[in-house]
């Protein structure tokens, strides 16, 4: 029996159950959320679809139902509105994580936890030290999503199912992520050299548009309908996937970062291998010099933003 447990229903956390549903998970979801009328409500719209999904257990809980959870999911915090970043959200969601994982603790020490709240980078590495937990068992979801922006943008640009475009993006979730073009294959073909065979041959400058375009997604979806949830909730089951049947996946999830390129002692994203115990490692793998410049701009940036009181 796989038991989940969702903190925070909002948007993103009701979706993300509803995902797991569909997919069939796990057996056993929890929701918790300090409005407790909002999770009984989610949950009973959930339940309500119980004769057209996989059996589950759903319910609405508090922190106590944390006890025996393989992965505990943690979107709880100030959402970004219109005009702001992911990093205008530090401080406040600082507080707000400390005291969610404060509050896990004492029922839940064996699972992990997969931390979503913004700016995840650093909403991981405060989890973390907040938790005791090795590192490998606090996971931020990172740039999945991004990744799978960037593969979209790809198969649509190449005409190609994006399940056959192979690209990472890694760094920070956010406006300094890094696409990595040198590593981009179509069907493990390099991009440069399927792109002499296409028509639609992209030029540098089509490259810059499609960078653009993946880091500023989320701005458009928040400007377009207030909050991103789908694709991101649909992101989070294949991680917890992936986890759950121990899978030893290649996912960029957020993870802490011991030396890459000279950057370490922060949370951010490269393509891992995930399984039951959570991260097993990170996949070796060499940047050319423009994306080991930026990757070392996005760790740096991060890092500054770290609160002082969780840093070791």
């Amino acid at each position: 029996m796989s038991k989940i447990v969702i903190v925070g229903a909002g948007f993103v956390g009701s979706t993300t159950a509803y995902a797991c549903i569909l997919g069939g998970t796990a057996q056993e979801i929890v929701l918790i959320d300090k409005i407790k009328l909002k999770a009984r409500g989610e949950v009973m719209d959930l339940n309500h679809g119980a004769s057209f999904v996989r059996p589950v257990h759903i319910y609405a809980g508090d922190y106590a139902d944390c006890q025996g959870a393989d992965i505990i999911v943690i979107t709880a915090g100030i959402p970004q509105n219109p005009g702001q970043s992911r990093l205008d959200l530090v401080h406040t969601n600082t507080k707000i994580m400390e005291q969610i994982v404060d509050s896990i603790r004492p029922y839940n020490r064996e699972g992990i936890l997969l931390i979503v709240t913004n700016p995840v980078d650093i909403m991981a590495y405060v989890a973390w030290q907040s938790s005791g937990l090795p590192s490998a068992r606090v996971i931020g979801s990172g740039t999945v999503l991004d990744t799978s922006r960037f593969r979209h943008l790809l198969s649509d640009r190449c005409n190609i199912d994006p399940r056959n475009v192979h690209a990472y993006v890694i760094g920070e979730h956010g406006d300094s992520e890094i696409p990595l073009w040198s590593k981009a294959n179509i069907g493990g073909v390099p991009l440069d050299e399927f792109c002499g065979q296409c028509p639609n041959v992209c030029s540098r400058d089509n490259r810059k548009e499609i960078t653009r375009m993946v880091r500023q997604a989320a701005y458009e979806i928040i400007d377009g309908k207030g909050a991103t949830y789908f694709a991101i909730a649909v992101a989070l089951r294949r991680i917890m996937e992936s986890i759950l049947r121990d899978e030893q996946s290649v996912l960029t999830v957020s993870t802490y970062i011991h030396d890459f390129y000279g950057m370490g002692n922060l949370y951010l994203s490269l393509p891992c291998v995930l399984g039951h115990e959570g991260v097993k490692k990170i996949i070796p793998f060499s940047l050319v010099e423009e994306e080991k410049e930026q990757f070392i701009s996005s760790a740096e940036k991060i890092k500054s933003l770290i609160p002082t009181g969780t840093l070791i």
